[in-house]
C-alpha cells in the first residue's frame, strides 16, 4: 500500500531543484516541492504542511487536516509503520 503522508516543511534547501527538508512524525527527509509551483497559495515556505508521496510534495494541506490525517494513519498500525520505515530509508539528493 502506498500512502501520502502529511509533513511540515522545515526549510527550503535547493531553490533551483525545488528541494525542501520536511519533518514527518520526527523523520526528516528531503522532498521535491516542484509540483506545488504555480498554486494559488503562493510559493512554498517553511511551516507549510504538505502531503508527501514517493519523495514529492503532491499538495498543500492545512494544519488541522494534516493532524487529522496523521491520527488516522497512526490508527492503521502496521501500514503506517511500514510507510515511516520506507520514508526513513529513502534519500533524495
Amino acid at each position: 500500500m502506498c500512502l501520502a503522508i502529511p509533513g511540515r516543511i522545515v526549510e527550503l534547501t535547493d531553490e533551483r531543484n525545488r528541494l525542501a527538508v520536511v519533518d514527518v512524525a520526527g523523520v526528516r527527509r528531503t522532498v521535491n516541492v516542484g509540483l506545488l509551483d504555480g498554486e494559488a497559495a503562493g510559493p512554498t515556505r517553511p511551516g507549510d504542511w504538505v502531503l508527501i508521496h514517493v519523495g514529492f510534495a503532491i499538495s498543500r494541506v492545512d494544519e488541522e487536516e494534516a493532524e487529522a490525517t496523521l491520527a488516522l494513519l497512526q490508527n492503521m498500525g502496521a501500514e503506517y509503520e511500514l510507510e515511516l520505515a520506507e520514508l526513513k530509508a529513502s534519500v533524495i539528493e
